[in-house]
C-alpha cells in the first residue's frame, strides 16, 4: 500500500486523493474549474438523490437543495436516502450529511419547503451557476424553467420516471424532441405557450406500462409507480449533463 501511495504522490503530487480518479479523466485541476459553481437541485427523491450523490462524488461543492419531504416507507424501493434509519427525516438534512461525507470540504445550504410561484421568493435564482428539476408537479416546474431563463441560469429538467422498467431508453434531447412521455408532452406546449425555446431534458423513449394498486377498500386504482432502476439511472446521466456542461464553460 506504501508503494501505491508513493506512486500515486509521483504522477499526482499534492492533489487530493479523493478526486485523483476524476481528474484523470476530466483533466488537470478541473477541481479548481467546479470550485466556484453553485448547483440547485430541485426534489431529493429518485431522481435527486442520484444526482446529488453522482455530483458530490465527482467533485461539486457548493449545492442547494430544495425538498420539504420526509423519507417514508414507500421510498425505500428506489430513493438513494431512504433506509430504515432514516424514515421520518426531511430529505434535505440526510442529503446534507450524506454530502459532507462525501465531501467534508462542501457547502450545502437547504431550503425544507415546496416550491411554488407564490415562494419563488425565496430562492436566488441569480446565485446558480445551474437549476436541476427533479420535480414532477408541473406548475413549478414551469415556474422553475420560466425562472431560469428570465435569469440566464443553465438548466436541465427531469421528464417521468413513473411507470417505466428499461433505464437503456432514456435519452438527453431538447423538450421539443421528444416523444412517448405524457409528462414531457405537457410541458412541452405549456413552455411554447411562454415563449421558451428550448430546455434541456432527459426522457424516456419507452411506453409507460399500467400499474394496478389495491386500494384499503380493497380496490384497484391506477398510481403511478416505479422501480429503482429508470430513475436512478436518470439521476446519473442528469448529473453527468450538467458536470460536462459546467466544465466547458471555463
Amino acid at each position: 500500500m506504501k508503494e501505491i501511495s508513493s506512486l500515486r504522490m509521483i504522477l499526482f503530487g499534492n492533489m487530493d486523493e479523493q478526486f485523483i480518479r476524476c481528474e484523470s479523466i476530466l483533466g488537470k485541476n478541473y477541481i479548481d474549474k467546479l470550485k466556484n459553481k453553485t448547483v440547485a437541485i430541485f426534489g431529493l427523491g429518485g431522481v435527486g438523490g442520484y444526482v446529488v450523490e453522482a455530483l458530490a462524488r465527482s467533485g461539486i461543492s457548493n449545492f442547494v437543495l430544495i425538498d420539504n419531504d420526509t423519507i417514508s416507507t414507500s421510498n425505500l424501493n428506489r430513493q438513494i436516502f431512504a433506509l430504515h434509519s432514516t424514515i421520518g427525516e426531511y430529505k434535505t438534512e440526510i442529503a446534507r450529511k450524506r454530502i459532507l461525507d462525501i465531501n467534508k470540504n462542501a457547502n450545502v445550504v437547504t431550503y425544507n419547503i415546496f416550491y411554488l410561484p407564490d415562494n419563488k421568493s425565496d430562492i436566488d435564482f441569480k446565485s446558480y451557476d445551474y437549476c436541476i428539476d427533479c420535480i414532477d408537479t408541473i406548475t413549478s416546474k414551469i415556474d422553475i424553467i420560466e425562472e431560469c431563463y428570465k435569469n440566464n441560469v443553465k438548466i436541465i429538467s427531469s421528464t417521468g420516471a413513473g411507470n417505466k422498467l428499461d433505464p437503456t431508453m432514456l435519452r438527453v434531447s431538447d423538450i421539443y424532441k421528444t416523444e412517448m412521455d405524457p409528462l414531457a408532452k405537457v410541458l412541452r406546449k405549456e413552455l411554447k405557450s411562454r415563449n421558451i425555446p428550448s430546455l434541456k431534458v432527459v426522457y424516456s423513449i419507452e411506453k409507460p406500462v399500467n400499474s394496478v394498486i389495491v386500494d384499503e377498500n380493497n380496490k384497484n386504482r391506477h398510481a403511478p409507480s416505479s422501480l429503482v432502476f429508470v430513475p436512478a439511472t436518470m439521476g446519473l446521466i442528469i448529473a453527468k449533463e450538467v458536470l460536462l456542461d459546467l466544465l466547458k464553460e471555463e
